[in-house]
């Protein structure tokens, strides 16, 4: 049994600083993530109802972009209306209770998991139309897609599981000020009383393993992509074949290059007002981007979007 120094107060419930720095200007910046998150719920609507209502995108690409769609809205909402509270709510609306706490950074993990395989499972679909068309069909038929879509979901709600058990272990004394907008998992170490070194080995090989195990399909999955790429003859039929993949490409490169960043690190400590700056880019900046990038670089999606709006403006006349 552990025993703790009788001057110990237990910690029921965090602070969560989010950007101090920021007080004279908590408006503006209030209204600059306002705009954005529901710009980012707008978009991501749009995309789900389009795929939905379009019967030319009901394909299985599309089908997992709605599923991608979901989850930006869902990445966005665990965290962003939470800091939104602490910009107009006073010392209370920076309040979350130790629950709370882990249950948002249990989400917020099991999303951005999914999100990883998601990207996979996307790759891999690229991968089957692209190389092997003539067994696309039987390949990524409907069932496919919904099974590959479900152990998405499926493994990414198993992924934080031991990491959340862990930190229940963890005794929190003390201070309860998060040096962050978000209940993440560096910030809380810090505020342990206790030995953070299973913890901390145990984040790192559980974010490396689903990094390396998705990250691992896209590589294969392009490389042969690019391959097929190179065996085509024609200018024109290779641009064709690969822009098909530049929406995807795009995504993931910017989805992974800052979750490399910020979580295959064994360190707790490190430039905190850095870290805020890149959580704010891949849990803000880049579910707003994504709809974008898939809207921009998709004539599909364009053309679905084009004779959405053009049906509502004929209607309204």
């Amino acid at each position: 049994m552990q025993l703790y120094a009788p001057n110990w107060t237990h910690v029921t419930e965090f602070v969560m600083v989010g950007f101090a720095g920021v007080h004279e200007t908590r408006l503006l910046f209030f209204t600059l993530f306002l705009t954005m998150y529901l710009f980012t719920l707008l978009e991501n609507l749009a995309i789900i109802m389009v795929v939905i209502l379009d019967h030319r995108l009901r394909r299985p690409m599309y089908f997992f972009l709605t599923h991608l769609s979901c989850l930006e809205i869902g990445y966005t909402s665990v965290t962003v209306p939470k800091m939104l509270t602490g910009f107009i709510g006073g010392e209370g609306g920076k309040n979350i209770s130790y629950a709370g706490c882990l249950s948002q950074l249990f989400i917020f993990t099991f999303l951005g998991a999914t999100e990883c395989f998601l990207l996979a499972a996307m790759a891999y679909d690229r991968y089957v139309a692209i190389c092997i068309p003539l067994r696309y069909g039987a390949l990524v038929s409907w069932d496919t897609c919904i099974r590959l879509a479900g152990a998405c979901w499926l493994v990414g709600f198993l992924t934080p599981m031991l990491p959340i058990y862990l930190m229940t272990q963890l005794t929190f004394c003390g201070s309860n000020v998060i040096d962050h907008f978000f209940c993440d998992a560096s910030p809380l170490l810090a505020l342990s009383c206790s030995d953070v070194t299973l913890k901390e080995t145990t984040d790192f090989l559980v974010s490396l393993a689903v990094l390396l195990a998705s990250s691992v399909v896209i590589a294969v999955s392009y490389s042969n992509i690019v391959w097929t790429l190179l065996h085509i003859r024609s200018a024109a039929e290779r641009r064709k074949a690969f822009s098909t993949c530049t929406a995807h490409l795009t995504v993931v490169s910017l989805f992974y290059g800052t979750l490399f960043f910020m979580y295959v690190r064994t360190k707790v400590a490190s430039s905190i007002n850095f870290n805020k700056v890149v959580s704010v880019f891949y849990s803000i900046v880049t579910p707003m981007l994504n709809p974008l990038i898939y809207s921009l670089r998709n004539k599909e999606v364009k053309g679905a979007l084009r004779r959405a709006i053009s049906l509502k403006s004929w209607k309204g006349q």
